[in-house]
């Protein structure tokens, strides 16, 4: 593997040699490496692009990396992955897509990915985008994620739009069962024309199931984002969403919240801020020594972290 795709792989799932345990990566439409274990199988699909992760009861300390990276400018690649994780597992899954496109063609990605989790199991997964080139052509990602929590599961999602994506429509949904906890932590960076949209819908089926989503954004330049959530509590349950946006130059973002309680125990909260960075943050900054430019880019680092 070149030295560029090697850089994409460690942006987006950290990745410096062969990861250990399970993965599958994959490169321009393809798998260019795979690798199982004892208690983690993956299988190619059959009928559609993409693969099965089924885990075992049991499974501990154990990972799954499953990349992509798009190289092949003026490629538009669907993957369709299933994860099927077993009772009482605990295990971190780390995604990801990667684009550099140097033409005037659009290079695209859309991945579907759905978790069936068992019960008491519980699960960590990081997924990050990236997109780099000297072309012309537009670096679209729209990645879906679909998430089901059977009794005791847990879910925590951490997502991340680096730098160089045009353009994203996000969307994530949740069903949850009794006992259950999906955790969603979503930061997002748009510059130059760039667009983001984000769509959480979560359904609160179950006695005591909670979720907590925390959206935290910079917006640039001419981009724009918007931040849609719906959030249903029809049982005793905890949902909160808090949406945290900075906008900058000629940017646009807004925030649409809907939280809807079908039960009398159902206990709901959005949160929602937009706002410039603070002129006594710079001036502060910058009387240590810093550039305004150099304080802005501390303040926007220390706010994605």
């Amino acid at each position: 593997m070149d030295i560029l795709k090697k850089n994409l792989l460690r942006t987006i799932a950290d990745i410096e040699e062969t990861p250990l345990g399970a993965y599958n990566i994959r490169e321009n439409g393809k798998s260019v490496g795979r690798n199982t274990t004892s208690n983690i199988d993956i299988v190619t699909k059959n009928d559609k692009p993409g693969i099965d992760i089924f885990v075992k009861e049991n499974t501990k300390n154990e990972s799954v990396h499953i990349p992509v990276i798009l190289t092949e400018s003026g490629l538009s690649d669907m993957v369709y992955n299933d994860f099927h994780i077993g009772k009482n597992s605990d295990v971190i899954i780390v995604a990801g897509c990667g684009i550099h496109n140097s033409s005037c063609k659009t290079s695209r990605h859309d991945g579907i990915h759905t978790f069936y989790l068992e019960e008491n199991s519980k699960v960590k997964y990081i997924e990050k985008h990236y997109g780099e080139g000297e072309g012309t052509g537009k670096n679209v990602l729209n990645p879906q994620t679909i998430v089901y929590l059977k009794d005791g599961a847990s879910l925590e999602m951490e997502t991340l739009q680096i730098r160089g994506v045009d353009s994203s429509i996000r969307e994530t949904t949740g069903f949850l069962d009794n006992n259950t906890n999906f955790i969603v932590k979503e930061k997002i960076l748009t510059h130059d024309n760039q667009m983001a949209k984000t769509i959480f819908n979560v359904s609160l089926n179950g006695e005591n199931s909670s979720t907590k989503v925390t959206s935290r954004s910079i917006a640039q330049n001419d981009s724009s984002q918007e931040f849609i959530s719906n959030i249903e509590g029809n049982s005793k349950c905890f949902g909160h969403v808090e949406c945290d946006a900075i906008i900058m130059d000629n940017s646009k973002v807004t925030a649409i919240p809907k939280i809807v309680a079908n039960n009398i125990n159902a206990n709901l909260i959005h949160e929602a801020a937009i706002g410039k960075i603070a002129n006594d943050q710079l001036i502060k900054l910058m009387s240590l020594g810093l550039t305004e430019k150099q304080a802005e880019e501390h303040i926007i680092n220390g706010f994605l972290l």
